[in-house]
């Protein structure tokens, strides 16, 4: 069990019934602060259907943050995402082999995303030539939106280890499919 109870609808005043993800424990979790709860999950909802940023870059670089956090939450709810959005198993696969050193069938541009988010997530930094190069092939909305969605997933990483957050049992296959590396 986590460090806070997970609330349900039924705990939460009128004007906090319409939180969305209300099924996921990090919801129910920062659903403590409900007006909170409603923008975290808002900002998520927007980075899923509202972006122009290409959902395939997106989940790499959210998977990327998962993968180089150990973060069993993260990580296996966003297997779910990115294949729901058309990831490809490789793909997935494909973050692993990245961080092994190994070569992959992933495209300029998906590497540097890998490193964006590795390297924001690991050092707190961007070096130029990462920066230049998806500022090359995304435009500055883009671009925005996959540095604030790092941004955002690396906060949301820590807040769950803090709460401890448990892992909803559905989604324990996605760590069996797709393993994280033991902690390093």
């Amino acid at each position: 069990m986590g460090r806070l109870r997970y609330l349900d609808n039924a705990d939460l005043g009128p004007d906090h019934q319409e939180i969305p993800r209300m099924k996921s424990n990090i919801t129910r979790a920062v659903a403590h602060s409900p007006d909170l709860a409603r923008l975290v999950a808002g900002r998520g909802m927007y980075f899923r259907h509202k972006s122009k940023l290409e959902p395939r870059l997106r989940e790499l670089a959210i998977l990327q943050v998962g993968w180089s956090t150990r973060s069993a939450y993260e990580w296996a709810h966003h297997v779910d995402v990115a294949l729901s959005f058309g990831v490809s198993e490789a793909d997935i696969h494909a973050i692993g082999q990245v961080a092994r050193g190994e070569a992959t069938h992933l495209d300029p541009l998906a590497l540097a995303v890998l490193e964006a988010a590795r390297s924001l997530t690991e050092d707190i930094a961007l070096a130029q030539g990462v920066f230049d190069a998806l500022a090359a092939a995304l435009s500055a909305d883009q671009l925005v939106d996959l540095l604030v969605a790092i941004g955002e997933y690396n906060g949301l990483v820590r807040v769950m280890a803090a709460i401890e957050i448990d892992l909803e049992p559905e989604y324990e296959a996605f760590l069996a499919r797709f393993p994280l590396p033991d902690a390093a």
